[in-house]
């Protein structure tokens, strides 16, 4: 059984988000707050009782009967609420019921996904998005929230309180969606999963088990659209796929000195096979549908990634993919991405052609990629662009990286010359 210190956060990362979705959506969005509190409360008091009276039978159950008794509680002796909550009461007691706060399995599923709608409202900048779904979805903390972000709490706060003001002045309603506000606003919220990803696989933080835990938030929440049959859309299956693909690498992607591992030095035996077969699995389901959205590109491409051997058809199929992803959408990395791919199936002196038209000289990963491409063709024009990416990296991480790689250019260099 897990040990009660364990035990507590665990159930903090597990249970707080589904108590905090269901009172959300049980007070409206305008008092996201005072659920944020309840929740918060209860677990302070679990915290006490636990610590002095030793763990219940049920600790989640213990939970949401505390949870529903506060949020009673608080009903009963606040005017907050206005006429709202004060009908709501009236109307409730000619029924000869109090309005009940609903902790059902199927109401938190329902409840978080309708919260996931609301919060990525399109007048909520991106990153708010991402910050509200990480406190209230997702249950981390504003500490946590900050480290991902490489920021500080009170930046945190502030974003999170705009985000919270706004969604208040455009009155948004956590509510089920029919089929066409689905349709509209699923976009986004694929968008906000696939940034949150995005924050835990090429984070710049050193926190390791933060960084996949990330990763497995924005897993569990598209798992849920996929569950859920208005949301089970082929671009969902799509991004999950993409999500499972890149997973799969987790392990291989950073030594044990947390130095990053590039793909081409990985060991394969890292490599998550049963993640790897769950990705095929949801690109088959992606490809029943007629559109083709990015996320089905960028999951064909990250399948190709998982045969690790070099070969002629891999590389033209990956530049095929990435052609066709430009298309749907331009996105400077994404022609950087191409242009390794241009190097791998048609040469790098092709490549060096192409990639010096993107001229991202602000981009240390730009600089990065000539040097690669430069080694062995011209020594010094590959120093000079390793030494300019040295100059722009901004973490340790992609410090240390570079600086090997311009050591090993230092050493071939030295032994080409004793030949």
């Amino acid at each position: 059984m897990m040990e009660k210190q364990e035990l507590i956060p665990h159930l903090f990362r597990t249970e707080f988000r589904k108590i905090t979705a269901v009172l959300c959506k049980h007070f409206g969005i305008a008092h996201i707050e005072i659920a944020e509190d309840i929740a918060s409360d209860t677990f302070l008091l679990a915290v006490e009782t636990w610590t002095y009276k030793g763990l219940p039978a049920n600790p989640t159950a213990w939970l949401y009967t505390v949870a529903k008794n506060k949020a009673k509680n608080f009903i009963h002796r606040s005017d907050i609420f206005g006429e709202k909550i004060a009908l709501e009461i009236k109307r409730a007691s000619l029924e000869t019921e109090q309005p009940e706060i609903d902790l059902s399995e199927q109401n938190i599923i329902d409840s978080q996904l309708q919260m996931l709608f609301a919060i990525c409202h399109p007048s909520i900048p991106p990153e708010a998005q991402i910050g509200l779904a990480l406190r209230i979805l997702c249950g981390f903390g504003i500490n946590e929230i900050a480290t991902a972000f490489l920021t500080n709490n009170a930046t945190i706060n502030k974003r999170l309180f705009r985000a919270k003001e706004k969604l208040r002045a455009e009155k948004v309603k956590i509510q089920p969606h029919d089929k066409s506000t689905i349709n509209s606003r699923l976009g986004p919220v694929l968008t906000t999963l696939y940034l949150l990803f995005s924050e835990g696989y090429y984070s710049e933080s050193d926190d390791i088990i933060l960084r996949e835990e990330l990763c497995e938030e924005a897993m569990r929440l598209t798992s849920m659209l996929i569950e859920n049959e208005g949301t089970n859309h082929p671009n969902v299956n799509a991004l999950y796929s993409l999500m499972c693909f890149h997973s799969s690498r987790f392990a291989a992607r950073k030594n044990a000195k947390g130095e990053m591992i590039l793909y081409h030095d990985q060991d394969e035996s890292l490599w998550n096979q049963e993640l790897i077969i769950k990705g095929i699995y949801f690109l088959h389901e992606a490809a029943k549908g007629n559109d083709v959205s990015k996320y089905h590109i960028e999951a064909s491409i990250a399948y190709w990634h998982t045969i690790k051997t070099d070969t002629k058809e891999k590389w033209e199929n990956i530049l095929q993919l990435y052609n066709k992803l430009l298309q749907i959408e331009y996105s400077p990395i994404a022609a950087l991405n191409r242009t390794f791919a241009l190097s791998k199936a048609n040469g790098k002196q092709e490549a060096i052609i192409e990639a010096e038209k993107l001229n991202l000289v602000t981009n240390h990963f730009y600089f990065t990629l000539l040097g690669e491409l430069y080694t062995n063709i011209n020594v010094d024009k590959a120093k000079e662009n390793f030494q300019r990416a040295l100059s722009l990296a901004k973490t340790q991480t992609d410090k240390h990286t570079i600086q090997k790689k311009i050591g090993r250019l230092a050493m071939h260099t030295s032994t080409s010359s004793l030949i």
